[in-house]
């Protein structure tokens, strides 16, 4: 095998594994220990559970089934601008929660656009909060990550199978009974499960738009338990149910996404003789036009509405920015110490990538609540939410820059493994010649999607920061709570600047010299 000829050692990556591992599971059995034996749950948190699976169920099927058209419209057409459009696709991943938020209120809020347009039209007004709400902003975010996937499904088919199905005149009707319903039936499960599993652990949008203890997530009755009661026991429970719904979720996910294909084709440009009537390219356009109003519109009404708010900012805002970008460098510097040696282990034991599931599954909040009780009786963790925040944030990070690093970690030792190790290339000479160039852009993507990630995350930090402490996502969710919207409005337009600008910094850093 190539990865036994080139030596690669593992042990690295297990100790990563290890202290992610211990982390997230330690600090869970920490609150239990701590905790009180009456500990239980409540009418109130059998309903937070009961909200939180609904509202993952209905968010996820929202976004899928709105993705699949969507998708399916951009496999079909080339037009000007599309390689620009399915980048901004990945856009509400790296989105600032926060922000988002900001921005439907913007559009659906009571003196949103939509509203002002209902009333000028003598028609009732809409409310954004509960769980329409919540539904909403969560298909926002995750109905483009869904479009991606699926459009990947749908450009893995080789445009061979296309032209063939022409020849034989294959119907629209024929062509997604043989092509396109296989591909989804392989695709939309694991996008389905990927995206229930994001939004079991949502707590910055149900805090924002949840309207009450009628609209309660799991993870915000975690926040609350800690916060407001300080009763670890719920807060240890809740936690452990988070842990086995949405690692049940993602383990679903992981295991329906090694899926088979259609095979290789010729990288042929794909032609679609089945899409070329009038009427299905006006249905192709008014359905990517839609996606694309329904993601630029709040993104344009943020930056519309934050150019003079920025100038209302109080001093305060502009060092919780400062704070923000230290946390996110910082997080950054960990995640890609843990995720590198965990992804060169991978190549040779396929068990460390398990711990991606943890991440995903994983709630912060119990994570800075075991942080807490273990810090406490030697230190004092309010002095310490900063470091806290940024090491939480590297490791729920963790499981998307796996998801990116090893893959490409395995491609390098298959292409270079034996002629590497023919040449006695090996250890951290092989390190430094071989895989770190050739990692480049996939690290530099890791490093940007980490930093922006733990720029907007509104998570940890609100548990243990202070008003010398706070993040400028805290900051901002604090002038939203006095209606300083101005003022709040500037932040959230310096936070996407700031979001932007630090992954695209990485990314590009990555990708410039590539082939060098």
């Amino acid at each position: 095998m190539a990865d036994r000829a080139v030596q690669i050692r593992s042990w690295p990556g297990v100790i990563a594994a290890a202290f992610v591992a211990v982390l997230i599971l330690g600090t869970l059995i920490a609150v239990v220990l701590r905790a009180e034996a009456r500990a239980g749950l409540g009418p109130s948190d059998w309903a937070a559970i009961r909200f939180t699976i609904k509202q993952s169920v209905m968010s996820a099927v929202l976004s899928v089934a709105l993705a699949v058209p969507v998708a399916r419209a951009l496999a079909r057409r080339q037009f000007f601008g599309r390689k620009m459009l399915v980048m901004l696709l990945g856009a509400p991943f790296i989105l600032p929660v926060i922000v988002a938020v900001l921005g439907l209120l913007a559009v659906l809020g009571r003196n949103g656009v939509l509203n002002g347009a209902l009333g000028w039209l003598g028609l009732p007004e809409v409310q954004i909060y509960g769980l329409h709400g919540v539904v909403l902003a969560h298909v926002f975010f995750n109905m483009p990550l869904a479009v991606r996937v699926i459009l990947q499904g749908w450009q893995a088919i080789p445009a061979e199978r296309f032209r063939l199905a022409a020849q034989l005149r294959f119907s629209p009707r024929d062509m997604w009974r043989v092509l396109e319903r296989p591909m989804l039936m392989r695709v939309v499960p694991g996008a389905f499960a990927i995206i229930f599993a994001l939004c079991m652990s949502s707590f910055a949008v149900a805090l924002t738009l949840g309207g009450g203890p009628k609209a309660t997530t799991v993870e915000l009755a975690i926040y609350q338990a800690f916060r407001f009661d300080f009763d670890l026991g719920k807060a240890a429970l809740l936690g452990c149910i988070q842990i086995g719904l949405a690692g049940g979720a993602a383990m679903v996910a992981l295991r329906l996404s090694s899926t088979d294909s259609f095979g290789g084709g010729l990288d042929r440009t794909v032609e679609r003789w089945d899409a070329q009537g009038r009427g299905q390219t006006i249905w192709d356009g008014v359905l990517i036009a839609s996606a694309a109003l329904f993601l630029l519109l709040p993104l344009g009404m943020i930056v519309g509405r934050g150019v003079q708010g920025v100038f209302e900012m109080p001093v305060n805002a502009w060092w919780a920015a400062a704070v923000s970008l230290q946390v996110s460098l910082v997080s950054t510097v960990v995640l890609l110490l843990l995720a590198l040696p965990i992804a060169i282990g991978a190549a040779r034991l396929r068990l460390l990538e398990s711990v991606g599931v943890l991440g995903i599954a994983s709630s912060p909040l119990v994570i800075g609540t075991g942080l807490f009780v273990m810090i406490y009786p030697v230190a004092d963790p309010i002095a310490l939410a900063l470091p806290v925040t940024a090491l939480v944030n590297a490791v729920m990070a963790l499981p998307f820059a796996l998801r990116v690093l090893v893959p490409a970690v395995r491609d390098v030792v298959q292409d270079y493994g034996r002629l590497a190790a023919s040449l006695n290339v090996t250890g951290a000479v092989w390190l430094r010649i071989v895989l770190l160039p050739r990692l480049r852009a996939p690290l530099g993507f890791a490093a940007g999607l980490t930093a922006a990630l733990s720029m907007g995350d509104l998570g940890v930090i609100a548990l243990f920061a202070d008003a010398e402490r706070a993040t400028l996502p805290l900051q901002m969710y604090r002038l939203m709570g006095s209606y300083q919207t101005e003022a709040a409005a500037g932040a959230g337009l310096v936070l996407l600047t700031l979001s932007f600008g630090i992954f695209w910094l990485f990314d590009q850093g990555g990708r410039s010299h590539v082939d060098a």
